[in-house]
């Protein structure tokens, strides 16, 4: 490795006192979405954007989205750019500022809003979803700023609303106004999930679709089925026939764990409250997780044609509704984001990585679907959401050497 990259290299272990400062800083602004009984993030957003200048990064463009739900209107992105020498591409880190709610306080053994450090963890609420990853771009960018080292690349770090809940203040506002902040040729890196080791490049998602179905019946007594239509009795139906599309879309990718498309029947709303009542209606939920090989809309047509098939044979009538339906193309194995992602992983640490897909949605899905290459990655024992989450300080030193040599590298 050259002595510019150990000179990085240095700054960034011996930087693990300032990692814990700036996560206790961000960890102390209750940065939660109004959906969760919060104000947004431009608490966290100006405390983070302080310490960015008083450390020599004050290259900061602000891309506000509009909320009046929230005491300031907006829900602030904030992009931060560190030159570099060449203008071929730049590499991206794109973090979230938002956090969940903490949950019953009962389970957490300190305060969630206070960072703890311990056996070279910290705990608290946000430490790793998604601060960790922030903290490693932000330390990555800090090893040239302080080391007085221009990188190869120019670094720009992205600091997003609105994550937990959507992404509508976030990166979809970012795609839809502003997708000229990106470049084609950019190396896109969402340090917002991954593995213990850091050796999983998640490149593909599942399609996403949430189903609703209200059945609407006959009520009628218990001891009369036959004056009524259950309701809940054609839901069940529905529901086995729903999970059976599991052996329709049949198709398997080993990207993905499991490999095969997923149909759940999950929540289910009370209806009748007596034991005694034929339902007149039932309503009740789907989670399908979909591979990419096949489309929503050759989904919906079997839904659509099981549906008939259970209004016809209980005689009621089934009114569908989608909750939420996300699509997302893959990130190609061979991009060169993947490709310069696991060079830096073998050089700085020796891992081999491996390409995967997850069943869960990111913010990579809205830059994939606009064309742009992206990759999700990291060094975490997947804590987010958690009572007790925490983050692992090496992972945060290890993913920002990392980082730093993608940025160095010719």
């Amino acid at each position: 490795m050259s002595e510019e990259f150990e000179a990085l290299k240095e700054f960034i272990t011996s930087s693990s006192t300032d990692m814990v400062e700036l996560e206790s800083l961000l960890t102390a602004k209750k940065a939660l979405a109004p959906e969760s009984g919060g104000d947004g993030e431009l608490e966290k957003l100006e405390v983070l954007e302080d310490y960015l200048k008083k450390n020599g990064i004050n290259r900061l463009e602000r891309y506000d989205a509009k909320d009046s739900r929230v005491s300031s209107g907006i829900r602030p992105n904030l992009v931060a750019t560190i030159p570099g020498n060449r203008d071929d591409y730049c590499i991206w880190l794109c973090a979230h500022l938002d956090v969940v709610p903490t949950g019953a306080m009962k389970l957490w053994d300190s305060d969630p809003w206070t960072v703890v450090q311990k056996d070279g963890k910290i705990y608290g609420r946000g430490v790793e979803d998604n601060q960790q990853g922030l903290v490693s771009a932000v330390f990555a960018a800090l090893a040239f700023v302080k080391q007085h080292i221009i990188p190869e690349h120019t670094i720009k770090l992205l600091f997003m609303a609105d994550e937990e809940c959507g992404s509508a203040y976030g990166m979809q506002y970012l795609v839809r106004e502003h997708l000229d902040i990106f470049g084609k040729n950019d190396r896109i890196l969402i340090p917002d999930g991954g593995d213990a080791n850091g050796e999983t490049i998640e490149i593909a998602e599942k399609n996403i679709f949430w189903l609703r179905f209200r059945t609407i019946g006959k009520q009628a007594h218990g001891s009369r089925p036959d004056q009524g239509n259950n309701a809940t009795l054609a839901a069940s139906d529905l529901a086995l026939r729903i999970h059976s599309l599991e052996k329709h879309f049949d198709r398997r990718d080993p990207l993905f764990d499991p490999p095969y498309s997923t149909f759940q029947p999950t929540m289910r709303e009370a209806n009748v409250s007596s034991v005694n009542i034929i339902p007149g209606e039932d309503v009740m939920y789907a989670d399908c997780r979909i591979n990419p090989c096949y489309s929503l809309d050759e989904v919906r047509k079997e839904v659509s044609r099981i549906v008939k098939e259970v209004e016809e044979r209980y005689s009621v009538k089934i009114e569908v509704s989608e909750v939420q339906a996300e699509s997302s193309t893959p990130t190609p194995q061979n991009a060169p984001v993947v490709k310069d992602l696991a060079e830096a992983l073998k050089a700085v640490h020796g891992i081999d990585a491996r390409c995967v897909g997850i069943g869960g949605g990111t913010v990579g899905a809205y830059l994939r679907n606009a064309g742009y290459d992206c990759v999700v990655w990291s060094s975490l024992d997947e804590t987010a959401h958690q009572p007790n989450e925490y983050a692992i300080i090496s992972n945060i030193i290890k993913d920002a050497e990392t980082i730093a040599y993608m940025a160095a590298r010719p």
